[in-house]
């Protein structure tokens, strides 16, 4: 059953408990109840928009749904998705005054469930927000495995999902209408840090990867990236889902000794493979590491070890985006900091663009309605404080470029490409003995 808006909710419950007192007269507390209203805000946060001058009562509630990990093997950037959803919907209602659909204004309710980072209970959950919960839209999980499960749930019920985490190019090449990524493709994750170090002469690449979605299409493109830029790659091997020991991949990639190496997986793959090769004392010129190091959190998880490594990036709060709803990039950090106690993720600012992407295709369909919207979605065509988000006809965002990071003295500095550094490329780095 489809949730009740917040305000039915309330007249509901002030209805049953005047009965329970022997019937009272109820009219003033259900006048009071069916006229609040969300106010506007008389004094924004920087990059925030005060779209209304007067209280406004609300039309009713656009329930979103979302299957995020909280439990399981993508936790730690479940929550950092589900964070960035969240700072959405607290800004939408409580200071944008709701989402406006012509001439009326909506709350908004994102509807959660535990996906447990496995691709079959995902699948599942989304069905159940669309088929029980009755939800609006859909926003996607993390991970390409559970957005490839969970965008085909989508597609047969043609609900449209919009998504931030789930990067791989299977996703968007079986033909689906339904769902958006407003985040950059896999294939692309280390275009500008290859191009950085092969310009500084970076000659040979050593490439191992998560046998899985996202992975694959991160080492595939790494490898294309690094013939393109005349680099040599000397080992290109996989490795299985939940590793828990990489020993042998970098005993074999100690021998070759190459001047990069590329790491494609989750942020626990790159802990064991930072780890790893400290415990063999081997540091090649170049760490290329996904899902890890622009992470505030590996950082803090390897300390000192994490200097030099590099990584790519879908956001920093360092780059020169910005936009009318949240300011720049640095504003919206702020904000996401005042909220939740920490340093934020490009994937919770990418969260964050997932769902204001949404929101922008509804007022500019001014209409829920699906096929509207999705139209709106394709012709969607702005910058924000995340970067650009301009939709293909795959569902791709096909705007935004990637960014590179490195760690330098701890702090996380981009690095590639040239219009978006604020540091310079540290290449090569010298080994652990020599730190």
């Amino acid at each position: 059953m489809r949730r009740l808006p917040r305000m039915m909710t309330i007249l509901i419950t002030l209805m049953l408990i005047a009965a329970a007192c022997g019937g009272e007269d109820t009219s003033t507390e259900t006048t009071a109840a069916t006229t609040t209203t969300a106010a506007a805000p008389t004094e924004t946060t920087a990059g925030s928009t005060d779209t209304t001058e007067a209280p406004m009562e609300m039309a009713g509630t656009i329930f979103i749904g979302a299957a995020v990990s909280d439990t399981g093997k993508y936790a730690r950037e479940g929550q950092d998705t589900r964070q960035g959803y969240s700072l959405w919907e607290q800004w939408v209602n409580e200071e944008y005054g709701g989402i406006k659909v012509g001439d009326e204004r909506y709350e908004v309710e994102i509807v959660y469930y535990d996906d447990e980072g496995d691709p079959d209970t995902a699948a599942n959950l989304v069905e159940r927000l669309i088929t029980e919960d009755e939800v609006d839209f859909l926003l996607g999980p993390y991970s390409s495995a559970l957005t490839m499960s969970t965008s085909a749930i989508a597609e047969k019920y043609g609900m449209i999902m919009v998504e931030g985490n789930g990067a791989s190019e299977t996703i968007f090449e079986r033909g689906f209408k339904n769902i958006f990524a407003v985040l950059t493709p896999a294939g692309n994750y280390t275009a500008s840090a290859l191009q950085a170090l092969a310009d500084q002469g970076a000659e040979t690449v050593v490439i191992a990867y998560e046998d899985t979605a996202f992975p694959t299409s991160v080492a595939e493109g790494a490898r294309g990236w690094a013939e393109d830029y005349g680099m040599e790659v000397l080992a290109f091997e996989s490795y299985p889902l939940d590793v828990a020991d990489v020993s042998s991949i970098i005993t074999n990639f100690k021998n070759l000794d190459p001047d990069v190496f590329v790491g494609g997986g989750h942020f626990n793959d790159a802990l064991l493979f930072v780890r790893g090769a400290k415990e063999q004392g081997w540091f090649p010129g170049a760490m290329v590491i996904t899902v890890g190091p622009s992470n505030p959190e590996f950082v803090t998880e390897v300390g000192a070890d994490a200097e030099y490594i590099i990584g790519p990036t879908q956001w920093e709060r360092t780059m020169a985006y910005s936009d009318e709803w949240f300011g720049t990039a640095e504003d919206w950090a702020l904000r996401y900091e005042g909220l939740f106690g920490e340093a934020p993720s490009y994937q919770a600012a990418e969260s964050t663009a997932t769902a204001l992407a949404l929101h922008l295709a509804i007022e500019a369909a001014g209409t829920l309605d699906m096929d509207a919207v999705r139209q709106a979605l394709y012709d969607l065509d702005v910058t924000t404080f995340y970067g650009p988000i301009n939709f293909d006809e795959t569902g791709k965002n096909a705007g935004k470029p990637m960014g590179s990071i490195q760690i330098q003295n701890g702090a996380i500095n981009v690095v590639a490409p040239a219009g978006s550094a604020v540091a310079d490329l540290l290449y090569p780095a010298p080994g652990w003995d020599a730190r």
